[in-house]
């Protein structure tokens, strides 16, 4: 296992189908409120990509879209790298791979970062052209925080995470 000390965020999702684009979107919302250090990037679902980011990490946060039967704008909060990520949960998504199976084939290969924590947000809208539905719009603001709370804790293992100030 790395212990190089890297956070990496990615944003899973496809920009042109409703609710697939949460991801993205949060992707972009932490882009402007986060420091330098820690790596964000978007990712439409190619295996290779999330693969060497995952080995060149030592902590990965992604975050996508999920279809699970849940009320939409439902979050669900996972450590994937003690736990499976159900893959029923991530079926719908619209891009080439799911998370599911990125994860578990890279815990096959030995690649997987120390950390892993996958948002997922239930989906409503996964039309094309669409943005997002109102009740993702809401939980991805939701998101976000909880995401600066986590990434304040991974980069200052210490801190207390209900105390810092992030922006709300």
């Amino acid at each position: 296992m790395k212990n190089n000390g890297k956070l990496t965020v990615i944003g899973v999702g496809n920009p042109y189908r409703g609710d697939d684009a949460v991801g993205i979107h949060i992707a972009h919302e932490l882009m402007n409120r986060i420091i330098d250090d820690i790596d964000i990037l978007i990712n439409y679902g190619e295996v290779a990509a999330m693969m060497e980011t995952f080995e060149k990490s030592d902590s990965v946060i992604l975050v996508d879209a999920m279809c699970s039967g849940s009320e939409p704008g439902t979050v669900v909060r996972l450590d994937a790298s003690r736990d499976e990520i159900p893959a029923e949960s991530f079926s719908y998504s619209t891009h080439a791979f799911s998370i599911p199976e990125a994860v578990g084939l890279a815990r096959v290969l030995g690649q997987l970062p120390r950390n892993v924590i996958v948002y997922g947000i239930e989906g409503k809208v996964f039309e094309t052209g669409k943005g997002l539905s109102a009740e993702v719009e809401k939980a991805a603001g939701n998101v976000v925080c909880e995401l600066l709370r986590d990434i304040a804790r991974m980069v200052i293992p210490n801190a207390n995470a209900d105390y810092i100030d992030i922006g709300e």
